[in-house]
């Protein structure tokens, strides 16, 4: 009886929701289009004016659901202060939700155990449009709307009921950087491995020169290895099918009819993948990789890896604590470490797709990217406060406070070349469409479990003897085509029948 009860109110709130939205001829509705094209700018506050009133809440907590790195590195923690103290007047008081950061709203929010504030990549914060588990947001009100790039918005842009909202606030945006060990690089990297004389380094820009250097580390029969990701992992092994014609699902990654995996020459990129896994050992088959990578970057055992910049923190600190037990102080260690360690583009692909082809045209290596950011509960109690909430986390301040902490490449246009560096490239290679944001519908969530086996048991591959199964690209292709039918079927035959 009580989710009962529960849910019932949610009704309630929702159908306040859109009567506040527009399109029912009540007195808050607002015009169709604002400023001409609504399309562009989504709702404006007006239409919101059913969920907000302008006014705080006094005496509320609000339980805030975060990145789990940015409560362990101390972020957080300074976030809420900042924010109780500027809310003090007002009784209202920020807390850690306490909660699993991959808890579902949609689950727990019925119930009342839902955050009422949550940070989330795109594609986990706009699964709850559908059911109205969150709130549409009055971006166009907030003071950081004209600072975010509209590729930004445009993760978190949903049609209800025919009028289109924003339904999250950009934080930051997420894609993958080459992280690797300047002090691992050979002496002579300058005269042998830098062959256009730039100063980077050949293994930095090109994965046919990363494949060359990986075999001469494992050659050495040192136990170390070179490049090293664990190739199960969806997010950062899709981007190698994107490169050559590959994609989620069809029209912008907007429809789930058109599932795209096996599309062009993709089984191409997952052939580079499969290349990759013959240098790296069986932890690249899960994910043992991604668990070990700061510590073993950080003692030698790995030279590079690819991961997002938002945890370049931790591989900072296990590097520095290596330096120290060395006999290094901690100001000297830390210094060293951030030297040492390269936060970078990602190296290009060979066309052919060959790693071991000699002198080979490069194109760009395609990434999977996604935007984090900030929505509202629609189950809250205090929808202002969490607005301000969210509005002041997202302020220039605070953003670049994000950034000294964790490395992340803020949204904000001002934050991000303040911050220079690793944002500016990803906001270039955003620009270029080197980036394919993750597919902002709730069918996403069908994607995954298929493409990590298909990933998965590629990379198995590499460690057959005698019964391998991707022995050329078009059995390669099939595997693929295969992944598309089970994420078709996921998404329409079985979800018809249930």
């Amino acid at each position: 009886m009580k989710k009962i009860g529960s849910i019932m109110l949610a009704g309630i709130l929702i159908v306040g929701m859109l009567s506040g939205c527009g399109g029912t001829g009540t007195e808050q509705s607002a015009p169709e289009t604002v400023d001409g094209d609504a399309k562009e700018t989504g709702a404006d506050a007006a239409e919101l004016k059913g969920i907000y009133s302008g006014e705080l809440e006094r005496g509320v907590t609000i339980r805030v659901l975060e990145n789990d790195t940015a409560i362990s590195e101390g972020y957080f923690q300074e976030l809420i202060d900042a924010f109780n103290e500027k809310y003090a007047e007002y009784e209202i008081v920020a807390v850690d939700a306490n909660m699993d950061q991959y808890s579902n709203l949609a689950d727990d929010g019925p119930y009342g155990y839902g955050p009422d504030v949550l940070y989330q990549a795109n594609d986990v914060l706009m699964k709850y449009v559908e059911g109205k588990h969150i709130y549409p947001i009055p971006a166009q009100s907030m003071s950081c709307y004209d600072k975010i790039p509209q590729a930004a918005w445009d993760a978190y842009r949903a049609d209800v009921d025919g009028t289109e909202y924003i339904m999250g606030v950009p934080v930051n945006i997420q894609s993958s950087m080459l992280f690797y060990r300047k002090d691992m690089l050979p002496d002579n990297w300058e005269t042998e491995w830098d062959k256009n004389g730039n100063q980077i380094p050949d293994m930095a820009e090109s994965w046919n020169d990363m494949y060359r250097y990986s075999k001469e580390i494992v050659d050495r029969g040192e136990g170390k290895f070179g490049y090293m990701r664990s190739l199960y992992d969806v997010y950062f092994s899709s981007g190698f099918l994107f490169s050559y014609g590959g994609y989620v699902f069809g029209d912008n990654n907007t429809d789930a009819t058109d599932i795209g995996f096996a599309a062009g020459d993709a089984a191409v990129g997952a052939n580079v993948i499969l290349q990759q896994a013959e240098l790296m050992n069986e932890d690249c088959i899960d994910d043992s990789v991604t668990v070990s990578a700061y510590s073993k970057l950080a003692d030698g055992t790995y030279f590079a890896t690819m991961t997002t910049p938002d945890v370049t923190s931790l591989f900072l600190r296990e590097l520095t604590n290596v330096y120290e037990k060395e006999g290094l102080s901690a100001e000297e260690a830390e210094k060293k470490a951030e030297e040492n360690l390269v936060v970078t583009q990602v190296p290009k692909l060979p066309a052919s797709g060959d790693l071991t082809e000699e002198n080979p045209e490069l194109i760009p290596l395609k990434t999977m990217g996604g935007v984090n950011g900030y929505a509202i509960s629609a189950y809250t109690k205090a929808p202002n406060a969490c607005l301000a909430f969210v509005e002041f986390a997202t302020d220039y301040e605070m953003v670049m406070k994000r950034h000294e902490y964790l490395g992340i490449v803020p949204a904000r246009s001002d934050a991000a070349q303040a911050a220079g560096g690793i944002s500016e490239i990803i906001y270039r290679n955003l620009d270029q469409g080197d980036i394919v944001i993750m597919p902002s519908i709730r069918e996403i969530e069908q994607v995954w479990t298929p493409a990590q086996t298909f990933f998965q048991d590629l990379a198995k591959d590499a460690f057959r003897t005698t019964d391998k199964k991707y022995t050329s690209i078009d059995l390669i292709k099939e595997g693929l085509e295969s992944v598309d039918q089970q994420i078709y079927d996921a998404i329409h035959t079985l979800a018809s029948g249930q």
